[in-house]
């Protein structure tokens, strides 16, 4: 029962090392992909070692309470594993890309003069965007654009929206 114990142990000290010093230590508990993550190795050693700890107290059998822990931990290890992988890749669908932006509308807010730079901004995936623009003709403040084509990362032509 110790031996479980104390596997049961090392699973909580590696999680507690993870989220204490993981950051500095970017990716070295980390192997296999996202679902085989330091966190789904921790959630499988505990649940194993307690599992496997609270069977052997209840039945004195030691197969069965390798088969509990086992179960126990691959549960709780992929839980762990699908939880981290699905944190690690949502999120990205807010940000804002430039290279989406063509067709979008805005209004202009510096002057685009003819052959020159203005600004206009944009409210794309939910966030103000303000950006460089270009145009054909010249634009005053407060017209209503469209953006007809990406010229950089930070620049776009525009032309007004009608």
């Amino acid at each position: 029962m110790i031996t479980f114990l104390v596997i049961g142990a090392v699973g909580i000290a590696l999680l507690l090392f993870s989220l204490i010093v993981g950051d500095l230590l970017d990716g070295l508990l980390e192997f296999g992909g996202d679902l085989f993550s330091g966190a789904a190795l921790a959630g499988f050693l505990g649940a194993f070692g307690f599992g496997g700890a609270l069977a052997y107290d209840s039945s004195d059998n030691m197969v069965l309470s390798i088969g509990i822990g086992l179960v126990a931990g691959l549960v709780v290890g992929a839980g762990a594993g699908w939880i981290s992988w699905k944190l690690k890749e949502g999120g990205d669908e807010s940000n804002v890309r430039t290279g989406d932006l063509t067709g979008a509308t805005g209004t202009v807010i510096s002057a685009i003069p003819e052959g020159g730079l203005g600004e206009v901004s944009i409210v794309a995936s939910g966030h103000i965007t303000k950006l460089n623009a270009r145009s054909a003709g010249a634009l005053a403040a407060g017209t209503p654009i469209t953006i007809t084509a990406i010229l950089s990362a930070t620049s776009v032509l525009v032309e007004r929206r009608v």
